[in-house]
């Protein structure tokens, strides 16, 4: 892991990374955080066999444990190709092993206008959010780069919340709105817990992030309107509803493992 960087990754070759402080997660020292490892393999995704007309409609992250600091690879794939709908994968390798497994189903695109309708309500603007966000309960260099505002009616297991970095996601390389958005998507499971992270009490990571896009993002700012929900038996789930600061472009879910402590 590179200790003083500017960035979340830095590049060494065509499919070789290295992490940063700033993507240091928050339930181990030595791993990385879920939210810049999406925006890292959205990035890669996104590049990968460009086609004129198809864009990325869905990315699904499986989570295959703990994610390695440090030097990383990336191997990028078309599992179902098609002239109108295709799917493509990007593993990224660390330790040995496929840490994190993404797929992404790339749609055509045509002008639908005339039929465009958004149910999701947009939330308040960024001007209205007040205090920051107090995320102390969480460790780790990546919490640390964000800056996350509150909105009003911002509550526990009920959270509406505004959030930017400083940080370019890659070192050195043009990213997209839309990657570097979706590496913070996966923020949302943190920013209004139901309970106390660690410490005696319960720890509550995803396994999965499913993050599907009704409209390209654009912007700084990544709105997030969630509700965690707790099941008895040790299974939780955080959906949310994505923004940005022209309104809501789409959804994320993430499945959650419940243990005490």
């Amino acid at each position: 892991m590179i200790l003083q960087a500017q960035s979340y990754y830095v590049r060494h070759d065509d499919t070789h990374f290295e992490s940063t402080v700033h993507s240091q997660g928050a339930w181990n020292p030595h791993e990385q955080h879920m939210a810049p490892v999406a925006g890292i393999l959205a990035h890669v995704l996104e590049g990968f066999e460009v086609r004129a007309g198809l864009r990325i409609a869905r990315i699904s992250y499986e989570i295959l444990g703990l994610i390695p600091d440090g030097e990383f690879e990336i191997i990028a794939s078309v599992v179902r190709p098609g002239r109108t709908i295709e799917l493509v994968q990007a593993e990224l390798i660390a330790g040995g092993r496929v840490a994190v497994r993404a797929t992404a189903w790339r749609l055509q695109t045509s002008d639908t206008s005339d039929v465009e309708g958004i149910v999701d309500a947009q939330l308040p603007p960024v001007e209205v959010a007040g205090a920051p966000v107090n995320l102390a309960q969480w460790p780790g260099g990546y919490i640390q780069s964000i800056e996350a505002r509150a909105l009003p009616e911002h509550l526990a297991g009920s959270g509406r919340v505004w959030l930017r970095t400083p940080y370019p996601l890659l070192s050195g390389e043009p990213v997209s709105d839309f990657a570097r958005l979706t590496g913070l998507v996966d923020t949302s499971n943190g920013i209004a817990t139901r309970v106390k992270p660690g410490d005696g009490g319960y720890a509550f990571p995803n396994v999965d992030l499913q993050v599907h896009l009704y409209r390209v993002p654009t912007g700084e700012w990544l709105g997030l309107e969630n509700a965690v929900n707790f099941g008895s038996d040790g299974v939780g789930l955080t959906s949310t509803v994505l923004h940005d600061v022209s309104g809501p472009f789409g959804r994320a879910e993430q499945i959650l493992t419940l243990r005490k402590l």
